[in-house]
């Protein structure tokens, strides 16, 4: 027990210089400091990974700010399951996620990269010269899997209204009776002012704003997620026009063999997730 309270404390509140413990730093610890006069490094890990609750762990963590988060969020998904206040959603409405990857840099290594050998991975020069980055624009049609991306010079207004018009004038967009754009509250499309601007060049569409702090919620980022997984890991390319052609290819293949995620995460899940996190905060208070 006596070991387990030092590992759920800080190290420096026993005045070692470290932000959190290992294993052998922990074991170090307690025999220097006379809790026990041997006891291996094996013999605590087995003790703490035993225990149920771990409070030496932690993760990153954006608690829900926006007043307003239940209910903006429950919408976006409830259009995963194409239903929008209370109504199925025709044939003739589609949604789409949408969003911008920023400073996509081009990097050139300045060595060129080693094949894989037995036993050894691929070896990446460390050292590279920049030549640029783009702004990767792209809008996700969740049901069809349907992909729709443009490089641009940089982000804002001007290039976000093109990667809409790139979609709003084909079909089946263009003839659809509505068309959801799930977003964020980035700039180029923050608030009543995108709502109006944009309703007003195509009337059929409608901007559906996502709350603060929830991108987890759009779909579109696990495609971004993809891109860097698939495409930007590791970044060699020869120019930044190689780079845009790459991502617009991958763009084009990736349609041939991807289908619609397998969104589960419904509002009803989100209701019982806000319960949850709130219950902590209720007694506390």
């Amino acid at each position: 027990m006596r070991v387990k309270a030092i590992a759920c404390e800080l190290p420096h509140r026993f005045g070692v210089p470290l932000s959190r413990w290992s294993v052998a730093e922990l074991g170090a610890h307690v025999r220097t400091c006379g809790l026990t006069a041997s006891v291996s490094d094996t013999t605590i890990w087995r003790w703490l990974s035993e225990d149920a609750i771990r409070p030496w762990q932690h993760r990153c963590w954006i608690f829900p700010r926006d007043p307003d988060f239940e209910a903006k969020a429950g919408g976006i998904l409830d259009l995963y399951q194409r239903i929008w206040k209370g109504r199925k959603l025709g044939a003739n409405e589609f949604v789409l996620s949408a969003d911008e990857k920023t400073s996509i840099q081009a990097r050139c290594r300045k060595a060129r990269s080693l094949p894989p050998q037995p036993r050894r991975p691929m070896k990446i020069e460390h050292e590279y010269k920049r030549l640029g980055a783009w702004a990767y624009l792209a809008a996700l049609d969740v049901h069809r899997a349907k992909l729709f991306g443009r490089c641009e010079s940089k982000t804002g207004i001007a290039a976000f209204d093109r990667l809409v018009d790139q979609v709003m004038k084909q079909r089946p967009y263009r003839q659809a009776r509505r068309v959801f754009w799930i977003v964020d509250n980035g700039s180029a499309h923050r608030g009543l002012p995108a709502v109006r601007r944009l309703q007003a060049k195509y009337p059929n569409r409608v901007l559906v704003h996502g709350p603060i702090h929830a991108s987890w919620l759009n779909q579109i980022e696990i495609y971004f997620s993809i891109v860097q997984r698939k495409i930007l890991t590791p970044n060699d390319f020869r120019s930044l026009q190689q780079l845009a052609q790459r991502l617009l290819a991958f763009e084009r293949h990736y349609q041939t063999v991807a289908k619609p995620f397998e969104w589960r995460f419904t509002r009803k899940d989100l209701h019982a997730l806000l319960h949850k996190l709130n219950r902590p905060l209720a007694k506390a208070a």
